[in-house]
């Protein structure tokens, strides 16, 4: 190492996750981290502007911090697999409401109010033999 240089610290206690939580939606799932920080929103090491290309799904994953207003004070780390970008935000969105509840228990309430601590269980239903769809039917021929 040269004379001169400084080595720059990195402190683990900043980098180190306050908070875990898991959600998903469809076949999505997610893995959220909390850490204090300036609200950095990251998923896949993605900017989440990045990641999420439409401002609905944005809208989505960003709804417990729309709700809390603590957003400013955590940076978000996600990781994403499976489904579309929409039932990405909704797994997302669940993640983040658990780890909050993690990070404080008097939440549960206002998470519980707007519905954000419960798991959206739809799935797509499956396609039956006979017909063209899961409830569409072939074309009746009277003759």
């Amino acid at each position: 190492m040269k004379q001169g240089t400084k080595v720059k610290k990195v402190s683990k206690e900043s980098s180190k996750p306050i908070a875990y939580g898991y959600g998903h939606r469809k076949t999505s799932k997610a893995r959220v981290w909390l850490r204090r920080g300036m609200g950095k929103f990251i998923v896949n090491s993605k900017e989440m502007k990045e990641y999420f290309d439409t401002e609905i799904t944005r809208l989505d994953a960003a709804t417990p911090f729309r709700v809390i207003l603590v957003g400013q004070n955590y940076d978000v780390e996600a990781n994403v697999i499976g489904g579309g970008k929409c039932g990405q935000a909704g797994a997302v969105k669940l993640g983040i409401a658990r780890a909050l509840l993690q990070v404080d228990e008097s939440l549960r309430p206002t998470l519980r109010q707007h519905n954000l601590l419960t798991v959206d269980s739809r799935q797509k239903e499956r396609k039956k033999y006979g017909q063209r769809g899961a409830r569409r039917k072939f074309q009746f021929v009277k003759r």
